[in-house]
């Protein structure tokens, strides 16, 4: 055994500490300390002190190789597939250095003191960590009902692993952390709490400084921080302690601990779904504590909280680091100069310095926050658009892919803004209104640099019931268990392309070929389709395979040594013809999606832009004789974008296609010969036009009589009434619309039902 004073370097109990020690102790460690000093409840444990890690790197042989791949990192932070080799590098090494044996002897030492084989929580405690000026909030690795000695020490590893992770990285280099990172690690009595949540001292929405608001769920609280539910919200008044305001959410599911000592997720039924977590004297108690915490700490806190037998219990505190001066409360009706108008794409307003770039690979000149204002968008623009505070560009309509992203992102979004590039100015500060179309001078009053973007909340699942299945469009892997958490039937609409984007990190799928880099793509692909699939498991996912245009794939890396130059690629090489010709590219997504339905078997494949029975047969043909054909319980779905798809579809059918899905857009394009990317013919392009409408009917119609699923890709079921119950009346089995428009979907479709029902009745 070591002496005291090692075993003091190593390992402090957290009663002993106090923020002074956030150096060595990490924020989360420092933080818990100072709850214990203002004699609030928190579960018993101990911090093994950043010493530890550094010691750790330092015998093992790893340290001077760690910090110059650290700095390495740093610099190439915007380029991704760099940026997470250098990553597996670090982690291999911190890994290869494990818990050096001095250390190693302390903490086993402490870890005893709390009991014999005790179950514990370790969360990673990083320098900078949960402090005023940054929030490393989720980014760093937490282990829960963590048990036996060897169970303790595999898990410290893991949290100095997550120290580089590309996410990390990516973070301390947008906010200037140089510095070769170190991490105290925080071990703790687990839990298992009947219910838990967090508090904010102060809205995290409007900033206002009155009031307390607490979220909550049954079972473990990362269902509430992971956004796996939608919680209970909940608002106390911090002078008389009374309840201003209970939302109640709809939680599916909680975690608790199961019999094997590792999470398990249990589905609830609808009553205890919809029941409300916390009663009055709950709220107070909790609402005390977090009024405490702040006073204590003396400025606005989230906490995280967790009720045991009747007890709270204080397991988390930090700074609220998104509150801005003046919050983010809506302020009069702006009247500052407008100095572009355009087409509104994305709701919300975002206020920001203009960032005018004329080629994706301009992206990384755009500093995270800026208002990014380009010509024209397409998939390979997405990592910029990710960093942009509000998005602007000169040409495209509604459904341009501009306007798809924004509004999937939550950035506010102006299309259509001709001459946006010439009349806002490099570095001028200006304010995008997404909602109604307008870029004006200077900042918004009552707004914040950037505001949160107006979106419809999360509906509990299990409000409006309706016959037709509101499904959702879904391009990108992270928002996917948020949305899963809606009142929605599944995935109506996956696209390919931006996943593909991203895992093509700016390259033309054959420039990766030619290097044998295929590997890659197909491994980025599954990842992304697994996540998506069983976050809605066991609701259906539809996939629609890849459907980049040739002037879409030839601003990639490589593009121009593979691609066609076509006039008016909208109508050109593209869909379900350039699978035919070139079937070792659609063999790599099939494959991709083969492996992903091997643990997600509700995902299903959609084959876009159908013009011919020949070419669909073919294609067919070919699915049939990939992996992904064998698999039992696929589904085969058409796009009907094309008009030709009314005379086609019952030979379809023959042919084994269990589902046509409605692309609106598209077939709006092509019955009406107007250009859906087109900000000029804009007023021209109406999906409710009787003759977009009369082709919608006889497709449903052939479905029904047919016996096969329909559905309709668009947002018009949500925001034109009359719409939705053309559709209803049709016999329509579904609709497809974005997350944020699911509930007025459904409501516009619910009042169509109950009309049908009633006419009926008469």
């Amino acid at each position: 055994m070591h002496d005291d004073q090692t075993v003091a370097t190593y390992v402090r109990n957290i009663c002993d500490l106090g923020i002074s020690d956030a150096d060595d102790a990490g924020g989360k460690g420092a933080n818990l300390g100072e709850l214990v000093a203002a004699r609030l409840p928190v579960p018993a444990g101990f911090v093994l002190m950043r010493s530890a890690y550094l010691d750790s790197i330092r015998v093992g042989g790893v340290d001077t190789e760690l910090t110059a791949l650290h700095g390495e990192a740093l610099v190439h932070a915007a380029d991704t597939a760099r940026l997470s080799e250098l990553c597996r590098r670090m982690q291999s090494l911190v890994t290869k250095a494990g818990v050096c044996p001095a250390a190693r002897e302390n903490v086993i030492a402490a870890y005893r003191r709390l009991g014999s084989d005790a179950v514990v929580a370790v969360r990673s405690s990083a320098t900078g960590e949960d402090s005023r000026d940054a929030s490393f909030a989720g980014m760093n690795r937490t282990m829960t009902n963590v048990a036996g000695e060897a169970a303790l020490l595999e898990a410290i590893t893991q949290c100095w692993t997550s120290l580089f992770t590309p996410r990390v990285i990516t973070y301390r280099a947008s906010r200037g952390f140089s510095a070769a990172p170190a991490m105290a690690v925080v071990v703790q009595e687990m839990l298992a709490p009947d219910m838990a949540g967090v508090a904010f001292t102060s809205d995290p929405s409007t900033g206002a400084a009155d009031r307390v608001v607490v979220e909550a769920a049954f079972g473990q609280g990362e269902v509430v921080v992971s956004g796996k539910v939608q919680p209970d919200t909940y608002v106390v008044d911090k002078q008389s302690l009374s309840v201003r305001d209970a939302r109640i959410g709809f939680k599916a599911i909680k975690i608790v601990r199961g019999s094997d000592g590792n999470d398990m997720l249990v589905e609830l039924d609808h009553a205890e779904a919809e029941a409300r977590v916390l009663d009055d004297e709950q709220l107070r108690q909790i609402a005390k504590l977090a009024i405490a915490t702040e006073e204590h700490n003396g400025c606005p806190q989230d906490i995280e909280w967790a009720i045991t037998a009747g007890t709270v219990w204080l397991v988390q505190a930090r700074p609220i680091t998104t509150l801005g001066s003046g919050a983010n409360a809506p302020g009069p009706a702006d009247k500052s100069r407008v100095l572009v108008r355009g087409l509104p794409a994305a709701p919300g307003t975002a206020s920001g310095r203009v960032r005018v770039l004329l080629a994706p690979q301009d992206g990384v000149k755009l500093v995270d926050g800026e208002v990014l204002v380009a010509p024209t968008t397409n998939p390979d623009w997405l990592p910029t658009i990710r960093r942009a505070a509000a998005l602007v560009t000169e040409t495209g309509g509604m459904t341009c892919h501009a306007a798809i992203v924004a509004r999937e992102l939550g950035v506010p979004c102006v299309v259509g803004a001709r001459s946006a590039t010439v009349d806002l100015a490099n570095g001028s500060l200006v304010t995008v209104d997404g909602t109604r179309g307008m870029i004006t001078a200077g900042r918004s009053q009552g707004t914040a640099q950037t505001t949160a973007v107006s979106r419809s909340p999360a509906s509990p699942r299990g409000g409006e019931v309706t016959a037709t299945r509101i499904y959702v469009n879904l391009a990108m892997p992270g928002s996917a268990e948020v949305v899963a958490a809606q009142d929605v039937d599944g995935v109506g609409l996956l696209r390919a392309e931006f996943m593909l984007t991203e895992a093509l990190a700016g390259r033309h799928p054959r420039d990766l070929i030619a290097h044998g880099e295929q590997t890659n793509l197909i491994e980025a692909l599954v990842a992304s389709i697994r996540r998506i699939g069983l976050a809605f498991a066991p609701r259906p996912v539809i996939y629609r395979a890849t459907d980049f245009r040739s002037n879409e794939f030839r601003g990639l890396t490589g593009g121009e040594a593979y691609e066609p130059v076509e006039h008016n690629p909208m109508i050109g090489y593209r869909g379900c013809y350039r699978y035919i010709k070139e079937p070792d590219l659609f063999g790599l997504e099939l494959t991709a999606l083969a492996r992903a339905r091997e643990q997600a078997p509700n995902v299903h494949l959609m084959i876009p832009f159908v013009r011919t029975r020949w070419e669909l047969e073919e294609c067919l043909t070919f699915i049939d004789t990939s992996p992904l054909g064998r698999q039992r319980g696929l589904r085969r779905w058409v796009m009907a974008e094309v008009p030709s798809v009314v005379h086609w579809l019952p030979e379809y059918v023959a042919m084994g296609i269990d589902g046509v899905s409605i692309g609106s857009n598209d077939l709006t394009q092509l019955v009406l010969g107007v250009d859906r990317d087109s900000d000029i013919c804009a007023e021209l392009f109406d999906e409710s036009d009787a003759a977009v409408l009369d082709a919608i009917g006889q497709i449903v119609a052939t479905a029904r009589k047919l016996g096969i699923t329909s559905s309709l890709c668009g947002q018009a079921p949500s925001t034109n009434p009359e719409f939705a119950e053309h559709l209803v009346r049709m016999g329509i089995t579904s609709v497809s619309v974005n997350p944020d428009a699911a509930v007025a979907a459904r409501r516009a479709v619910a009042a169509a039902e109950r009309r049908l029902l009633l006419d009926s009745v008469r």
